[in-house]
């Protein structure tokens, strides 16, 4: 076995297609020369995804990122990426050259990723299918907070839920968040300025996701979590570092006092169950944690919600 181990490493060095691998929090495990040649990766070097993203961004190197914003394009980027098992699309590098990429993921989170070469298509040909690829995302994505939105997040609840590899009988967990007194915010100050909260209040979630989860809006000032392969005791104590994180938020540069909350309700997905019946359970333990003064959790068939996880 060792000897086919080593024939494969030699073999993946020298081949011109790019090959790596990436752990469960998304840090490159391994990269061939042609993947650290296109990407500007020293030999020993391990960068989270995020990272090298931004540094070639910062350097216009590697990927040609359109979007001004780098940080917007990351916060959407990373919400469909490495979420369904397979994906392929199609990007462009700055030295010219157009390849072909997949991402597989494993079921404990690990992805491959495997980039062809295929700039000698026809350029309209190529141009067609960035069409596809942009409407795609569009298509997955929320357009006023980044993140991802109802049709993508819960097709991720359905992917949770027909999960085959589970070793007990949690299969995952579903929060649903909901940001406390919306109403009075738009109210009190308007509408625009309850944009910039919901846009607050998705990049800071979204800074706390895991690659393995889905974080998407569901409309209005409600979102929702996936967190497939998750007991509810860790679930609880991934949101409860959420509230903790939104609750020292200071949004508003010229109300520098102003600062706001969530409820959030989860509950525990099993075989049997279906995305609108989980999602209906999480639903109650968020009107739960609402009842009972908001800026809290409610697990589904619990008897008490918690302001926090430790809190």
């Amino acid at each position: 076995m060792d000897e086919v181990l080593n024939k494969l490493f030699q073999m993946h060095e020298k081949t011109l297609v790019l090959i790596a691998a990436y752990d469960g929090f998304d840090r490159l495990r391994y990269a061939n020369a042609a993947f650290r040649s296109a990407f500007f990766i020293e030999p020993e070097e391990t960068p989270f995804w995020s990272e090298l993203m931004r540094r070639n961004f910062q350097a216009r190197r590697g990927t040609i990122i359109r979007d001004p914003d780098f940080e917007a394009w990351l916060i959407s980027t990373q919400s469909r990426r490495g979420k369904v098992g397979f994906r392929a699309f199609e990007t462009d590098l700055f030295d010219g050259r157009w390849l072909l990429m997949t991402e597989t993921v494993n079921s404990d989170g690990w992805m491959l990723c495997i980039a062809n070469d295929i700039t000698g298509l026809r350029a309209d040909e190529r141009s067609v299918r960035q069409d596809r690829d942009f409407a795609m995302k569009a298509a997955h994505t929320d357009e006023l907070t980044g993140v991802a939105n109802r049709r993508f997040v819960m097709a991720r609840v359905d992917d949770m839920l027909q999960r085959r590899d589970a070793k007990d009988a949690v299969l995952g967990c579903l929060g649903v968040l909901d940001i406390d007194s919306f109403k009075s915010v738009n109210d009190r100050f308007g509408h625009q300025v309850g944009d910039v909260i919901l846009r607050d209040f998705a990049r800071r979630i979204h800074g706390l996701v895991r690659r393995t989860d889905c974080f998407g809006r569901v409309g209005g000032e409600e979102f929702v979590l996936v967190m497939p392969g998750t007991s509810l005791e860790e679930a609880e104590l991934i949101v409860g570092r959420m509230l903790a994180v939104v609750r020292s938020a200071r949004p508003l540069v010229e109300r520098a006092d102003f600062s706001y909350t969530f409820s959030a309700g989860i509950a525990a997905g099993r075989p049997g169950d279906i995305a609108a019946s989980l999602y209906a359970q999480a639903d109650k333990a968020l009107y739960s944690a609402k009842l009972a003064g908001r800026n809290r959790i409610h697990v589904a068939g619990s008897l008490l919600g918690r302001s926090a996880v430790g809190g």
